[in-house]
């Protein structure tokens, strides 16, 4: 019984472990976002600054902006002041990291103090969050979705696997050991939802699996457009960290196993190698500055942020929607105010999938 007890807890402990490493990837960097202090940023505080009165000020300011529907705003510091506007302005949104953030901070807020203020506006976002999934298993940009892009699922800016990586949570850490046995329940159905819905949004060229676009149609899983210079594709930072996502589940089905190796051979195929990008004077730029791609056959390979679906190339666009093929293309507004470029796969192919093939089943 002792040894059953034994592997039981290890198996527990290794969920839990693929959840925080994953998590980590998501979160890094997310303590200002545009400038803006997020609640992302006091997460892992002690328990003795949770208890102390600058995080009860603190809760009292997220609190504000929490919306009608649950959720929270983008693009503004719900932490450093309270919301002192009209609340019908309110449009709460999973965008550039909204929701969650607030919702992980009165969590452990409410753990430490039990105080029924945040535990009631905790259960409030969950509720937002459950509401916000379509039948098909993806979530929207925003909630309610509207007419216009963000209507689509989006995995774009990791919009969908934040709110997943979520829901893992409240199933696996113990800082959530005061949700309701209902709602725990509905958080691994809406989960398991939502990885159905990644494997049906997996992007088939000429029959074969490939990766995902940023956005997908909230019907039919179809690759769809957001803005205007974010055409139809496949992209090379989006599909990252929804490979992470799979590889993180200790008991992945077959289809998930493919739809993982499809990926990883996906983004192999769609190196970039001996180029990198800089930035240069240019007295004649605005702001004296520019991006260029020059050749480097020492660099590290990098990969393009969108693919065009059928040939694979790297494709770049301005404002006016025109897809083009080299980043000296387009304008230098979006030549610089975008990240085209990157080395996003790079740690995914030479460190977490080496470390998923060897992993044991069941862990």
């Amino acid at each position: 019984m002792s040894n059953s007890i034994e592997n039981m807890n290890r198996k527990i402990t290794s969920r839990k472990m693929c959840v925080v490493l994953l998590t980590v990837y998501v979160l890094i960097g997310q303590g200002v976002v545009f400038g803006i202090q997020s609640a992302d940023s006091l997460i892992n505080r002690s328990d003795a600054w949770y208890r102390s009165p600058e995080a009860v000020r603190i809760a009292a300011n997220i609190l504000s902006f929490q919306a009608d529907e649950g959720g929270w705003p983008k693009n503004i510091d719900t932490v450093s002041e309270p919301y002192a506007g009209d609340r019908a302005s309110l449009k709460p949104t999973f965008d550039n990291r909204a929701t969650t953030g607030e919702l992980r901070f009165l969590a452990r807020l409410y753990q430490l103090t039990k105080d029924e203020r945040y535990g009631n506006a905790f259960s409030k976002g969950l509720d937002y969050i459950m509401k916000a999934q379509y039948p098909t298993g993806g979530w929207p940009q925003s909630y309610p979705p509207g007419k216009q892009y963000p209507r689509h699922i989006t995995f774009n800016d990791n919009a969908m696997v934040r709110i997943m990586l979520f829901l893992q949570e409240i199933t696996a850490s113990d800082r959530y050991a005061f949700v309701d046995a209902g709602r725990k329940k509905a958080a691994q159905q809406a989960f398991d939802r939502g990885i159905e819905c990644i494997l049906k949004c997996q992007i088939k060229v000429d029959g074969r699996l490939t990766a995902w676009c940023a956005q997908h149609d909230e019907l039919d899983y179809s690759p769809r457009p957001a803005r205007t210079y974010e055409l139809v594709s496949i992209s090379g930072f989006e599909s990252v960290n929804i490979v992470r996502l799979l590889m993180s589940l200790k008991t992945p089905r077959p289809e998930v196993v493919q739809s993982i190796e499809v990926a990883v051979a996906w983004f192999e195929s769609s190196k970039l190698p001996g180029i990198k990008v800089e930035d240069i004077d240019k007295k004649d730029a605005p702001g004296g500055k520019d991006k260029v791609v020059a050749d480097d056959p020492a660099a590290p390979p990098m990969w393009a942020r969108f693919y065009e679906i059928g040939t694979n190339r790297p494709i770049f666009c301005d404002r006016d929607g025109v897809c083009r093929k080299s980043l000296a293309e387009i304008g230098h507004e979006r030549r610089n105010g975008y990240v085209w470029l990157g080395y996003w796969p790079q740690d995914l192919l030479e460190k977490d999938y080496p470390a998923w093939k060897i992993r044991p089943a069941g862990r």
